[in-house]
């Protein structure tokens, strides 16, 4: 069992031949709406890589809400710890998709949701906690929870994060740009370094290059597979989820980095996040085949 903490949010996603850049209208060429936010992609991963989870979130009190539990129930993932505030308003996103799969994101976060904590509660069968950084207060109850229980307390460290306290996790996952804004480098293996300085195991995810971690005190690359992508979207969520499951079932840290570095890069070769997550069998078959 893994818990995620984080935003959950009703994505439009607009799939155009570029993407938009003038005061202007532009054709759509599809959309689809899917729930998503990166706690939020993270679990459905999970859950399509047949394991439990559930999604702790805060929404508002609208149809969004019942869209987003409604979606998530369909897709597998547990929502008993979904909160939602009365008069509240849930997240919800306008993303363009252009043809090579790159995309652009406006987000509006919610707005009158609870900053109480009090509910928070993962089951006694949760193996490790995954939180992003959207809600830093919540983030630090999970946190908590993790170090209390000694399970994996792993952060999606992404950008904003100026109100997060990383050091309550036992496993920082950045994106790379996010890195580089907190350690003020974009040298790797001095970003990693001065990031682990409070003991905690570090890695710095880069899209189609895999992921950097140190080994010693050296910089490792984990390198990804080499796939034709159609849809980068939810990728990075995809891979913290895959990640997460991993140090659940007890996989040491490299594996759980080729894990996911395989669960990620499989997702992007096809279109829709939930849709282009693939099962454990086929992320074990391609992985049994794959070098670090």
């Amino acid at each position: 069992m893994v818990y995620c903490l984080g935003i959950a949010v009703i994505d439009f996603v607009f799939h155009c031949d570029e993407i938009p850049t003038k005061a202007t209208k532009y054709k759509a060429n599809g959309v689809n709406t899917a729930v998503g936010g990166g706690a939020t992609n993270a679990a459905i991963a999970i859950a399509k890589l047949g394991a439990k989870v559930d999604l702790a979130s805060r929404l508002g009190d609208d149809a969004f809400a019942d869209l987003i539990t409604t979606k998530l129930r369909d897709e597998g993932v547990g929502t008993s710890q979904l909160h939602r505030s009365q008069n509240g308003q849930s997240s919800y996103s306008s993303i363009v998709v252009d043809q090579s799969g790159e995309r652009q994101i406006v987000n509006f976060r919610g707005d009158a949701l609870t900053d109480r904590t009090d509910w928070i509660s993962p089951s006694a069968q949760t193996r490790a906690i995954l939180a992003d950084t959207r809600w830093p207060t919540g983030m630090h109850a999970a946190m908590k929870i993790a170090k209390e229980r000694n399970i994996p307390g792993i952060i999606d460290v992404d950008t904003p994060f100026d109100e997060c306290d990383l050091s309550l996790a036992s496993h920082l996952a950045f994106a790379r740009p996010a890195l580089a804004e907190l350690t003020g480098t974009n040298d790797l293996e001095d970003g990693l370094i001065t990031a682990a300085q409070n003991g905690q195991w570090v890695c710095a995810t880069d899209g189609a290059d895999g992921c950097y971690t140190l080994k010693n005190g050296q910089l490792m690359h984990i390198k990804a597979p080499k796939v034709e992508a159609k849809d980068t979207l939810g990728a990075g969520d995809v891979w913290h989820g895959a990640f997460a499951l991993a140090l659940a079932q007890g996989r040491p840290e490299e594996e759980a980095c080729q894990f996911a570095n395989i669960t990620a890069a499989l997702k992007c070769t096809k279109i829709g996040v939930a849709k282009g997550m693939p099962d454990r069998s086929t992320v074990e078959k391609m992985m049994n085949g794959t070098q670090t």
